[in-house]
């Protein structure tokens, strides 16, 4: 008997052109279903959707009031994936992370009890207003994509990210994430504050009756299938030796910055390659440019860098740091 055809895989079983365009499309979709409640954060959801392809995680920092919560949730809707959500408080345990042993009386046995890690999609809400020890306890999750408890490791499941948000402007009663937790993060995304017009149409949609706790106008347009067709594209992305010693020449650069306590790692230079080629098939192209790598260079490296006092106390930020480095190394023709 002959077996179907699956035309969007060769004979060998791989992902065809077609499936990867398949997946493009759907994943830029994305935007325009959470602009059904967000306005104008297109940058962010790209931000995110780049994240999802490189299998990395994101922080979301922005002003309260600006949609971080609400632009994950729409997000998880848009993308059909299992989501769960963390409110972080000082009182939160690792437990209630990632899980615990309960004893059951009926079998005389300790069975585990899955936390809310166990999902595709984690947003942690204002993740720095929990102690360092709870924060911890999403390293191993975030690097290694398990949970160990007595000693057993438990897989998480795939595709799983962590989208966590952070308040910038308020101090009292947070704890800073440690500079070990921050690169854990592929990209720092900051959510700014809505233009005028968007803002007048964000009143305008509440005018006429909009509910941003029902989402029941955002339809599923992309899925794990889509997600592993898409990465599977973006790791055959060409790059040429030269894009290659650009990225390096950057992040070693910060580690030379007079303003700068602390460069970007060699992880951050495998991130910044990772999300330039992202950026670059979702642009729809098989190569990277050097406008790819400078496009993603602020998102990638501004959290896993350092200011030294003195710079900042003279105002400089890192988002300017990085800005005047990418003006001073000389990016391949």
């Amino acid at each position: 008997m002959n077996q179907p055809v699956d035309l969007d895989k060769d004979a060998a079983g791989h992902d065809t052109p077609a499936a990867a365009d398949g997946a493009r499309a759907a994943l830029t979709a994305l935007r325009g279903e959470v602009a059904k409640t967000v306005v104008g954060q297109d940058a962010v959801v790209t931000g995110l959707v780049i994240a999802l392809l490189c299998r990395g995680h994101v922080l979301l920092e922005g002003v309260p009031g600006t949609a971080k919560t609400l632009l994950v949730k729409t997000l998880s809707r848009a993308l059909d994936l299992d989501f769960k959500r963390v409110q972080f408080t000082p009182d939160l345990m690792p437990g209630d992370v990632t899980g615990s042993l309960i004893y059951d009386n009926r079998t005389a046995e300790f069975e585990f009890r899955e936390g809310p890690v166990f999902t595709n999609l984690l947003l942690a809400d204002e993740i720095n207003r929990t102690p360092p020890k709870t924060q911890a306890s999403l390293l191993e999750a975030m690097e290694e994509r398990q949970v160990s408890v007595e000693g057993a490791a438990r897989a998480l499941p795939n595709p799983f990210v962590v989208c966590a948000t952070q308040n910038p402007v308020e101090y009292e009663g947070t704890y800073p994430l440690p500079e070990a937790q921050l690169d854990r993060f592929l990209v720092k995304l900051t959510v700014p504050v809505p233009t005028r017009d968007e803002e007048i149409a964000m009143l305008q949609r509440h005018a006429a009756g909009f509910d941003p706790r029902d989402l029941s106008q955002v339809r599923p347009v992309a899925g794990a299938a889509d997600l592993a067709a898409g990465q599977a594209a973006v790791r055959t992305v060409h790059l040429d030796p030269k894009v290659a010693a650009y990225v390096v020449d950057l992040c070693r650069a910060t580690r030379q910055s007079p303003s700068l306590a602390l460069g970007v790692s060699p992880r951050g230079a495998t991130a910044l390659l990772a999300t330039s080629r992202a950026w670059a098939w979702l642009s729809g192209r098989d190569y990277v440019t050097p406008d790819d790598v400078k496009a993603l260079a602020r998102p990638t490296l501004r959290h896993r860098v350092q200011l030294k006092p003195e710079a900042e106390l003279e105002g400089a930020t890192a988002d300017g740091v990085l800005e005047g480095i990418l003006a001073h190394v000389p990016a391949p023709r």
